[in-house]
C-alpha cells in the first residue's frame, strides 16, 4: 500500500467530480485535454495546491502570488486577474458542492503546438487553465504512523539551471528521486543540495528539531514551499528559535525531531531516515505543537476571507 504525505482517506465522492478546463466543466471520465498541450509535450506550464476549509481557500494570496510569479518567470501570460481566478476556483468548488477538506489543483500551460516541440512560438491558442477539486483528507493513520526518508544521490539544482523555486510541471527530477527511495524501501525522498547540505524532499519542505530549536535550509536550494513559511513564521510569532541555514545528514541523524511541510498534508512527522530512527521514532510532541500553531494561522488566513 501507498505511504506518504499525500496519503488521503478514500472518499466515494471524488469518482464524479466536475473538472474545470478554460472556463467549461468536464466529468472526471470526460476531462481531457490534447496531446499537442504544452505541459504534455514538454512539461510546459505551472501549477499551484490549494486546500478549503470551511468553504474559504487558505492562504490564497500567497498562493496566487506565487503562481503569478512562476508564470511571469516562463513567460505565460495570465489572461485575468487575480480575483478572477479566485472565482474560477471557487467556482468549480460550488459546482462539486465541496465545503471543507478539499484539495485543489490549478494547472496553466502555455497552451496548443502546431506541432510536438520545446519552441514556444510554434504555440497556436492561448494558456490552457485546469482546476481539479477532490475530497481528500489527510489520513490520521499516516499522520501518527510518520514516514521513512532516504537520501537520494539525485540534488536540488541551482537556481540558474532550474530554479527549485519554480512550481512548474517539469517534476521528472524528483520523480527519480522517489523512485530511488522506495527502492530503498522508504516512503519519500530527502534532497541535498550542490553543496552537499540537506536541503529539501521530493514533494515537500524539511525540518528538523535540535536542541528545542528548529532548523530548515537556507532556502537557497529548496521550494518555495508556503507552509514552510508559515511554519516559519509561526515561529517567529511564538518566540521559537528557528534557522534558516546549512547543515548536513550528521546534525540530521542526531535530531530530536524530523518533519516535513505542504500543503496536503501540513506537517507530517518524519521517523527514519536512511534506516536510522530519529528521535524516539514516533509523532514527537514539539511537531505536535508546531502543527497545532499551524493550524491556527490557517484558521486566521479563512477568517479573512
Amino acid at each position: 500500500m501507498t505511504h506518504g504525505t499525500h496519503n488521503a482517506e478514500f472518499d466515494d465522492r471524488n469518482k464524479d467530480v466536475q473538472i474545470f478546463i478554460n472556463g467549461h466543466f468536464y466529468d472526471r471520465s470526460e476531462a481531457k485535454i490534447s496531446v499537442f498541450d504544452s505541459g504534455y509535450l514538454v512539461g510546459d506550464g505551472v501549477w499551484e495546491g490549494i486546500r478549503l476549509y470551511k468553504g474559504k481557500l487558505a492562504f490564497i494570496d500567497e498562493h496566487l502570488e506565487r503562481l503569478w510569479t512562476a508564470a511571469k518567470t516562463i513567460g505565460i501570460s495570465i489572461e485575468y486577474s487575480k480575483t478572477e481566478m479566485i472565482e474560477k476556483i471557487l467556482s468549480t468548488v460550488e459546482m462539486n458542492n465541496m465545503n471543507d477538506d478539499v484539495h485543489i489543483r490549478v494547472m496553466l500551460t502555455r497552451g496548443i503546438k502546431k506541432t510536438p516541440s520545446q519552441d514556444p512560438r510554434l504555440t497556436i491558442s492561448g494558456p490552457n487553465l485546469v482546476i481539479i477539486a477532490e475530497h481528500k483528507k489527510a489520513s490520521i493513520e499516516s499522520k501518527e504512523r510518520g514516514i521513512k526518508l532516504f537520501t537520494s544521490s539525485y540534488r536540488r539544482g541551482s537556481p540558474d539551471y532550474l530554479d527549485p523555486k519554480l512550481n512548474c510541471h517539469s517534476k521528472l527530477h524528483e520523480v527519480q528521486a522517489l523512485m530511488q527511495a522506495i527502492e530503498a524501501g522508504a516512503d519519500e525522498a530527502l534532497m541535498l543540495d550542490i553543496n552537499g547540505f540537506v536541503s529539501t524532499c521530493n514533494a515537500t519542505n524539511f525540518f528538523i528539531i535540535k536542541n528545542n530549536e528548529v532548523w530548515t535550509s537556507t532556502g537557497d536550494y529548496c521550494m518555495n514551499g508556503i507552509t514552510r513559511s508559515k511554519v516559519i513564521e509561526a515561529c517567529l510569532k511564538n518566540d521559537i528559535p528557528c534557522h534558516q541555514k546549512n547543515f548536513s545528514l550528521y546534525d540530521t541523524y542526531s535530531a530530536e525531531e524530523a518533519f516535513v511541510t505542504g500543503t496536503f498534508g501540513g506537517l507530517t512527522p518524519v521517523t527514519h531516515i536512511d534506516g536510522k530512527q530519529i528521535g524516539n521514532g514516533k509523532y514527537g510532541l514539539f511537531t505536535k505543537k508546531l502543527s497545532s500553531l499551524y493550524n491556527a494561522l490557517i484558521l486566521e488566513s479563512i477568517a479573512k476571507n
